[in-house]
């Protein structure tokens, strides 16, 4: 039998505190906040103003406490997010059924790389993303479209807070060559067995002002070139990303 998860028990009970704030329809009490959380009152006393504290809560003299400003800007965050993937879903789904391909949209955010939606079937699975692609965008396909958006100077930044690691043997760990070749992407950045023996991806900028995207398509190695020869429609979903991300 599987053993429970060693969980942090105080978490546990800010986040008790933080649905019973949640489905009030008006402020509580700390009093009354405990009893519906089960704590002893003094360790909700504690939480709370933690809790006041980090943004997370807000108390209303005399009447109690209620949801605070950081959890309004996180839920504005996930709803942007949920809204930008639902705007691009159409896209990968025609760009996977026209190339027969997984299909994925990366962005970069908050100097992340971070990939935001995937269309495959078992026809056309998805990469084993068995090391992010923070870590690993000098392997990717995506990493390397997203990057050779920046300038010169955003790119170098970006490397320097790497330590590139080493994932098959044709991967470029050299932080000036891989500048090189960032500086050097033309129509697509192309991986070829860099980020994992047996897979090949392209990927294309988006071209837009306001959003540091890539779209790619993934396929096993045999059929990079069949890829690479449809590299326009792949370059058409990019656009129709910038438009849907500026509607």
């Amino acid at each position: 039998m599987d053993s429970e998860p060693a969980l942090i028990e105080s978490v546990r009970r800010a986040l008790n505190l933080l649905d019973a704030v949640g489905e009030a329809d008006r402020p509580l009490s700390a009093k009354i906040l405990a009893r519906r959380a089960g704590l002893a009152q003094p360790t909700a006393y504690h939480l709370l103003r933690t809790l006041v504290h980090e943004g997370y809560l807000g108390k209303v003299d005399g009447q109690g406490y209620v949801l605070g400003e950081r959890v309004a800007a996180l839920a504005g965050r996930l709803g942007s997010r949920a809204g930008r993937t639902g705007r691009f879903r159409p896209i990968l789904r025609e760009l996977h059924d026209t190339l027969n391909a997984a299909a994925y949209v990366a962005v970069l955010d908050d100097g992340e790389i971070t990939v935001i939606d995937i269309v495959d079937s078992p026809a056309a699975p998805r990469a084993d993303l068995w090391v992010g692609f923070h870590e690993a965008a000098h392997a990717t396909a995506l990493g390397k479209a997203v990057l050779s958006a920046l300038d010169g100077q955003a790119r170098s930044a970006y490397l320097a807070d790497q330590d590139p690691p080493d994932l098959t043997p044709r991967t470029v760990t050299d932080r000036r060559v891989l500048l090189r070749e960032l500086a050097a992407v033309g129509d697509y950045a192309l991986d070829r067995e860099e980020y994992a023996l047996g897979t090949a991806c392209i990927a294309i900028a988006v071209p837009s002002s306001s959003l540091v995207a890539a779209v790619a398509v993934f396929v096993p190695s045999h059929q990079a070139q069949r890829i690479v020869g449809h590299s326009e429609i792949v370059r058409r979903a990019a656009l129709l990303v910038a438009y849907a991300d500026a509607v």
